[in-house]
């Protein structure tokens, strides 16, 4: 075994060595805590001092992300001026490997006097920190992975732990689901993944003209060439009932051209029209279909591989509300959704 997955297998282990330790009414405490927030509209004050610190902000960051509000508050800076940031039904989670560190012990009393609750996160449970807190999270470890046993390794592995489990079982309490995680996620591919739909990126059905069914080749060609005002060629066009302009008998790709140019003869293309090229089932979409969810049902399909979709009118399925292309999918920088 080498050095470094001996070193992993040590704080996967002062980790599970935590897990057994915690006391659960205490874990119950500091559930309803976080709990309280989402009914007070109140927030989570993370502070902590060096590497309990940097854990801390960590631990805010995710829980800002799930959507239970939180905030890093420097003790140092606390007693000069950033205690303001702290109010009433705020939770104070606290993180000391010692229990002993002086700037959280002396914000401690003025966190309580703005009617703050307060969790410690604590290595050492015989402690003045432990003492002075509303719950206790027993984040002690035997001894550090550090060969010397003094750099904060095994400590803050099981801190940060603690931190995230808190995270996951408020998730679940709190019923968190993919929706409003997007909303704290609106950019990067999970943000666009989890948000992006397909009105916004279709092009609409009044930018591009329609065919009627009896439209020449020729004009087909041109329209399939002029596509939208906006964006050009769209690789497609749609072909409208008759007598009913603004509802969808068909749609007509590149690939239909193509395959119509092969199925007729070159002295029949003058009378081909565009009823006999169009695809008269094609796949549609919604609006407020995902477009991620799009571009799967675009490259899954069993017939063919798709590069156009119209998109629908959900309660009325033959008006046209727009074309959805391959290429602006994968423009917004989308994947299919994984499942």
């Amino acid at each position: 075994m080498s050095a470094l997955a001996r070193c992993l297998l040590e704080e996967a282990a002062a980790i599970a060595a935590a897990a057994e330790r915690l006391d659960a009414a205490q874990v119950e405490a500091a559930l309803a805590l976080l709990a309280s927030c989402r009914v007070h509209r109140s927030k989570v004050v993370l502070s902590g001092i060096g590497k309990s610190g940097i854990v801390a902000r960590k631990i805010a960051a995710t829980f800002s992300s799930i959507g239970l509000t939180a905030v890093f508050l420097n003790p140092v800076d606390a007693l000069h001026g950033d205690l303001g940031i702290v109010s009433g039904w705020d939770v104070a989670m606290l993180l000391s490997n010692s229990g002993e560190t002086e700037e959280l012990l002396a914000i401690l009393p003025h966190l309580k006097r703005r009617g703050a609750s307060s969790i410690a996160l604590v290595g050492r449970v015989a402690s003045t920190l432990t003492k002075r807190s509303d719950v206790v999270l027993d984040c002690s470890v035997d001894r550090e992975v550090c060969p010397l046993n003094l750099a904060p390794t095994a400590s803050t592995a099981v801190a940060m732990a603690v931190g995230d489990s808190l995270a996951t079982v408020w998730m679940e309490r709190a019923g968190i689901s993919h929706a409003d995680f997007a909303v704290n996620h609106p950019a990067g591919m999970l943000g666009r993944r989890l948000t992006l739909l397909v009105e916004d990126l279709m092009v609409p059905a009044q930018e591009i003209t329609p065919l009627s069914p009896d439209a020449s080749m020729s004009l087909v060609i041109t329209q399939l060439t002029k596509g939208s005002l906006r964006r050009g060629s769209l690789g497609a066009t749609w072909v409208h009932r008759e007598g009913e302009p603004l509802h969808l008998a068909g749609l007509i790709t590149d690939g239909d051209l193509r395959r119509a140019l092969q199925r007729y003869e070159p002295q029949n293309w003058g009378s081909v029209t565009a009823v006999q090229m169009a695809t008269f089932d094609p796949i549609t979409v919604a609006p407020t279909t995902l477009a991620a969810e799009a571009l799967e049902l675009m490259e899954r399909n069993p017939r063919q591989s798709l590069s156009v979709l119209p998109v629908v009118h959900p309660d009325h399925p033959s008006k046209l509300l727009g074309l959805l292309r391959l290429h602006d999918l994968v423009l917004a920088g989308l994947s299919a959704v994984e499942r």
